[in-house]
């Protein structure tokens, strides 16, 4: 599937660039259960329907306003992509938010709305609730970006070192560590050393978070009042430091979905931080993947969002900030 912000515009602050599509795989074209949410600086707004790109142009946005979302909907559950396209869909009755109180607000009001909804289609006892997962950015103009994370996709920050991920997965090696059960270098291995098709935590769906043998209609954020000390600086909903010599990826796990993903994300660097422009670096990450798969692929469908800040932004600084100053997160030093 071709771009679909090639017609956007984000104003001199923002360079975004998005694509989503099927499985790679040559003996099948599945389903593409994902989905992408973009309403760029002028209010005009793309998605997927029934996998096709569509547009809209929203009333009454604020100039300079920018909101991003990838969505992976739940296939085992059944209706992934119906779960992830309702959300999307959703995500355009949301006005601008300004702060993480009125986002966190309007997006639980969303989920609990949409769990319902699906609930009354249920037409038998075997209908199971399905979950997508949601890893937005709301993004004020001249603001730091506002995170809202749920499930299993994920946000990179990537340099010319490293690519790091600010989300933490929402995954049973994340509900072992808040019990104490899982130490940090096992959580990193766990996590991002190796890929386990398992979610604790799905938008629409709920958490097993607080007992793994009862899912939970609510969601429950993950923050500094359950996470365990080496994951407390990834809180779920938070402010964003970040920077203008980074490019950020929010991605579904496709682009992770196999058997030894950090020599994978390791090539991103490298890949993501020197085309000069989000829509290049974009085609240099889904063409290397094309070209070069990773080993023991897990085939799924691949949806992400590129881009790049003119300035860096602080929640405490505003735009013009010290970035020698910043401070950069790393996995353990092992991997």
């Amino acid at each position: 599937m071709t771009r679909i912000t090639d017609s956007l515009d984000f104003g001199p602050a923002l360079d975004v660039a998005a694509r989503s599509s099927a499985s790679i795989s040559k003996l099948q074209v599945p389903e593409n259960q994902d989905n992408l949410l973009i309403i760029d600086a002028a209010g005009r707004a793309a998605f997927l329907r029934d996998q096709i790109p569509h547009s809209v142009t929203l009333p009454d946005w604020p100039r300079g306003h920018v909101r991003l979302a990838v969505l992976d909907g739940m296939g085992g559950h059944g209706h992934g992509r119906e779960a992830a396209e309702a959300v999307a869909t959703g995500l355009l009755l949301i006005p601008a938010c300004t702060t993480l109180e009125e986002l966190g607000a309007r997006l639980d009001a969303l989920h609990a709305r949409l769990q319902e909804q699906f609930r009354r289609q249920g037409d038998d006892d075997s209908f199971r609730r399905p979950g997508t997962t949601l890893t937005l950015l709301e993004i004020p103009p001249g603001a730091a970006p506002m995170l809202y994370h749920v499930g299993d996709s994920r946000l990179y920050e990537i340099t010319a070192q490293t690519a790091d991920p600010l989300t933490v997965d929402h995954v049973p090696a994340t509900s072992f560590a808040m019990h104490g059960l899982l130490g940090e270098q096992e959580w990193w291995q766990q996590v991002h050393g190796e890929h386990r098709a398992q979610i604790t935590q799905a938008y629409i769906l709920g958490n097993a978070f607080i007992n793994p043998q009862v899912l939970d209609d609510g969601l429950l954020p993950l923050s500094d009042a359950n996470l365990p000390p080496f994951l407390r600086r990834l809180a779920d909903r938070r402010l964003l430091t970040v920077r203008s010599d980074a490019t950020y990826l929010l991605a579904t796990d496709g682009f992770w979905s196999c058997g030894r993903p950090l020599q994978w994300t390791a090539r991103w660097p490298a890949l993501l931080a020197h085309p000069d422009h989000a829509a290049a670096a974009l085609d240099a990450l889904f063409n290397d993947y094309a070209d070069h798969p990773p080993p023991e692929l897990h085939i799924d469908n691949l949806s992400a969002i590129v881009l790049r800040f003119a300035r860096a932004r602080d929640p405490a600084h505003g735009e013009n900030i010290d970035e020698t100053a910043l401070p950069h997160a790393s996995m353990p030093s092992h991997f």
